[in-house]
């Protein structure tokens, strides 16, 4: 990715998280978080992760309003961003955050485990 692509996608991250967070005021947008974008080498196309703390009806349910409200964070991003071409918006579930989430709680166990052993060696 270019240096060109990788401003514009700060750039459209911050703008879609502000919008968000400052300008819907749907309650199914709390909690959540934008976390990067990904824009296309033409930069017609942005895609939009995020990650919201949740189950997963929560998450598939986000997922849908941002969708539904697309168009018109689309129609904000333009107030805010000045781009020959505004990009086509698409946004999708980070789960790297949940990824990182699960492999902290296996290390977790794994210590308690370990300490538990430990203990049971000093008592024998």
């Amino acid at each position: 990715m270019s240096y060109r692509n990788k401003r514009v996608a700060e750039v459209i991250k911050e703008a879609v998280a502000n919008i968000i967070l400052q300008d819907l005021s749907d309650p199914n947008f709390d909690f959540v978080t934008v976390t990067q974008a990904k824009i296309s080498r033409d930069l017609k196309n942005a895609t939009v992760y995020f990650s919201i703390f949740g189950d997963k009806e929560q998450q598939n349910r986000t997922l849908a309003h941002l969708n539904r409200a697309k168009g018109l964070i689309r129609h904000l991003l333009a107030k805010h961003v000045t781009l020959r071409y505004l990009p086509e918006l698409y946004f999708e579930l980070d789960t790297l955050i949940l990824k990182e989430r699960k492999v902290g709680e296996i290390l977790d166990g794994l210590h308690q485990a370990e300490n538990q052993d430990k203990k049971d060696e000093k008592q024998n």
